[in-house]
């Protein structure tokens, strides 16, 4: 495919679902692949599968050195970065009254902080060759408000206005950084996982179960969004199913 081939990127949060689809999709169509994730073994699963086009690195995106250790792997073990697919993050959703301190922490860490760190650690390849991509994942939930689940969508509000915001600044700044906000709604992942056992959980798991996509539509959005021409910027693709309200 187009723009796609022998393209280095690198993708957090990608031991299971969006990531580990992106990462076969992308690798399926010539792209290398730098994986990143805490899982060491599934990490090592998904690139014994993928073959001679992926590397990994047990890492976590909270800690900005493990961010910098992912991209100088990519640069080592392939030469350059072109992608960063920040994807890593967790919703252990709750109403703001239930006062869970821990799991709104966890989620600015890693939705937000995450994202930032992965960010800060491929601009400076990206600045220096006058090109690159980011591509973020977002959430339905950060294009509208969601009781019973503010602090998460507050994190994926934040992502969609610090990418569109940057993306501005590229433009002023001439640097011909690319940028990619994905919205996904209701998709089969390990995101759910996250969320502490109660009778919303278990609607909403029913309700996954009912109508849910799997990862791989993700995935090709991802990739539909890379292959575009250098001079074409897919800025924002909200993708859900089609009996989601």
């Amino acid at each position: 495919m187009q723009n796609i081939e022998n393209k280095v990127v690198l993708i957090t949060g990608a031991s299971s679902g969006i990531g580990a689809a992106t990462a076969k999709v992308l690798a399926a169509h010539g792209a290398k692949v730098v994986l990143s994730a805490r899982r060491k073994d599934r990490l090592q699963q998904l690139a014994a599968e993928i073959g001679e086009n992926a590397a990994y690195l047990a890492s976590d995106v909270t800690r900005l050195d493990d961010m910098k250790a992912l991209t100088a792997l990519a640069k080592e073990r392939f030469g350059k970065v072109d992608v960063l697919f920040a994807n890593a993050g967790i919703m252990p959703g709750s109403s703001m009254s239930e006062r869970k301190v821990n799991d709104w922490m966890a989620m600015i860490d890693i939705n937000i902080k995450g994202v930032l760190n992965a960010m800060a650690a491929v601009l400076p390849e990206f600045l220096a060759q006058k090109r690159g991509h980011i591509i973020v994942t977002s959430s339905i939930a950060g294009t509208k408000s969601v009781p019973g689940n503010a602090v998460y969508a507050g994190t994926k509000h934040f992502v969609r206005a610090m990418l569109d915001s940057f993306r501005t600044e590229s433009v002023m700044e001439n640097t011909n950084i690319r940028t990619t906000t994905i919205y996904p709604g209701a998709i089969k992942t390990e995101l759910l996982d996250t969320i502490a056992p109660s009778e919303t959980k278990s609607q909403v798991e029913a309700f996954y179960q009912r109508v849910g996509l799997e990862p791989d539509v993700i995935a090709d959005a991802v990739l539909y969004a890379i292959a575009q021409p250098d001079n074409v910027d897919v800025s924002d693709l909200a993708i859900r199913p089609s009996r989601e309200g």
